[in-house]
This record gives C-alpha cells, sequence and structure tokens, in this order.
C-alpha cells in the first residue's frame, strides 16, 4: 500500500523539485543597491566580474606606515622542524662550537655540545655552560675544548620557559643537526 501511494505521488513530488521555472518574487539586480547582477544563462559563456584596485586608499582609513627595522636584528632564523623551540645557528671552528640564537626567551641560558659517541651504562650529565644575556636581539656562545673530527650536538636551555602540564620540563629547548668541529 505504502509503495502504491509513493508511486502514484512521484509525478508531483518531481514537479515541485524544479519545472525550470523562475522563483516567484519580485527581486531586480537594481533592488541590491550595489552593483548589478551577472545573470547565468544555461549554455552561453559569462563572463567573470572583477574590480580592480586602484591604489588609492579609501577615505577616512589611516595611512599605513611601518616599523623601521634594526640590521641587528636581521639574522633570518631557520625555524627547522628538527629543532625543539629556539632556532640556532651552529658554525665549527677548531676544537669549538660557536652558537647564535635569538634573544626573546629571557635573560639567562645554558648550552652544551653533547657528544654522540656511543657510550655503554649510565650517559654522562650535559657539560652545561651559563650565558647571561642583555637586551640584544641575538645571544651567543663559544663552545671550546672539543675533539676535532668527533660529533656533537648542540643543546639550547632556557629554564624561565614556560613549563609543561605536569609542571616540569625537557632537558633542553632547542637542538642542533649533528656537528663536527674541526
Amino acid at each position: 500500500m505504502r509503495r502504491g501511494l509513493a508511486l502514484v505521488m512521484l509525478p508531483f513530488l518531481l514537479s515541485a523539485c524544479g519545472s525550470g521555472s523562475t522563483p516567484s518574487g519580485s527581486a531586480s539586480p537594481t533592488d541590491a543597491g550595489g552593483p548589478a547582477w551577472v545573470n547565468v544563462q544555461p549554455g552561453q559563456a559569462t563572463a567573470v566580474p572583477s574590480s580592480k584596485y586602484t591604489g588609492t586608499p579609501r577615505a577616512g582609513l589611516p595611512s599605513v606606515s611601518f616599523l623601521p627595522t634594526s640590521s641587528a636584528c636581521a639574522v633570518a632564523w631557520d625555524e627547522d622542524i628538527d629543532q625543539v623551540m629556539i632556532p640556532m645557528v651552529v658554525t665549527v671552528g677548531q676544537g669549538s662550537l660557536k652558537v647564535l640564537w635569538p634573544n626573546r626567551y629571557g635573560n639567562r641560558y645554558r648550552v652544551a655540545a653533547v657528544p654522540q659517541e656511543l657510550v655503554s651504562g649510565a650517559q654522562p650529565e650535559p657539560d652545561w655552560q651559563t650565558v647571561t644575556t642583555g637586551a640584544e636581539c641575538t645571544a651567543g656562545a663559544t663552545i671550546s675544548g672539543l675533539k676535532s673530527g668527533a660529533a656533537y650536538v648542540v643543546w639550547l636551555d632556557a629554564p624561565d620557559t614556560p613549563r609543561g602540564l605536569d609542571g616540569g620540563r625537557g632537558l633542553y629547548s632547542g637542538r642542533s643537526k649533528i656537528v663536527k668541529p674541526n
């Protein structure tokens, strides 16, 4: 019975879904008060509406000026995904590594060159070097006394960075790729 009723009603339902007629209403392209509407005719190409920017600001908007940039702060820091948080630039030297980082995570840092050779048993604690910075844009330190040709990873820690939800922190806030002093 239900199936028969659905079949009888089907033509009426389909005719209500779109007979190709226009919707009732008296809206016209000029009723909106803006630019004319784009009328699309089936089977005919329609131009895409476009507007061109003249380069002059609209009346009433303030002018824009940019803050001056200092060449001292112009280091392009690579926010590499291999780094944990603080980007670093590491330059190898004769038995040393020069480390630079942006000075925006407090004014107290710790830096260490962690040897990458295999050690059986307990791993030695990193030999942290404390660095106190001022208001300069870039902070840095040189780690010396390293084995020439040995592999190291530089760890950088900013102890004043926020703690995790559990109150804990990792051993470092930034990490380099493997580097080998000359």
